[in-house]
């Protein structure tokens, strides 16, 4: 959000999201950002006045994929939880994660991704940036469907090339700054 609205004053907000709504509402903040899903979740879906597109900030890569896990020698709960997995969505969480991997992603590192299908094609769009948005690198990546892993790392060591190397560095000199 930096990045894109340098005038806009953009302050962390801490708590959980009824403490949130609650300071947005006494006027703490003009506006905040959440996600729609969680709060459609909780019944709280009329709250929701916008969607951020990917277009308009790409979010962490996996958000909002859900993942099921289960014993390997469970033979039978695999079988029973094979028509859940979704080859498109596997995919396209595959991609992103193989990009957060190759750029050592992190909860400290400002880096979004999210892929799509295009046809036969899986398109990687991805940013790496320092928290303050002064400095963001992004780029972008169409390879096939079948290779996400490939796509990813592909994505994540053009934006090492480009200077992602040093952003990286430079948010984990903050990071042990704070603690």
């Amino acid at each position: 959000m930096r990045a894109r609205h340098a005038a806009l004053d953009v302050r962390p907000l801490r708590g959980n999201v009824t403490t949130r709504l609650r300071r947005l509402d006494e006027g703490a903040f003009d506006a905040i950002l959440l996600a729609a899903a969680g709060l459609r979740r909780l019944g709280l879906g009329q709250r929701v006045t916008a969607l951020l597109e990917p277009d308009e900030s790409l979010p962490a890569p996996g958000q909002g994929a859900l993942a099921l896990e289960c014993r390997a020698e469970r033979s039978d709960l695999l079988d029973l939880m094979k028509p859940l997995d979704h080859r498109d969505t596997r995919a396209c969480v595959t991609a992103e994660r193989s990009l957060s991997r190759s750029l050592s992603g992190s909860c400290n590192v400002p880096l979004g991704a999210y892929a799509e299908l295009a046809g036969a094609d899986l398109r990687l769009r991805a940013f790496v940036g320092l928290p303050d948005g002064s400095r963001m690198i992004a780029g972008e990546r169409t390879g096939p469907a079948g290779e996400p892993d490939a796509l990813g790392a592909a994505l994540g060591a053009e934006l090492r090339a480009r200077g992602a190397g040093a952003i990286l560095a430079e948010v984990e000199k903050q990071a042990a700054g704070e603690r």
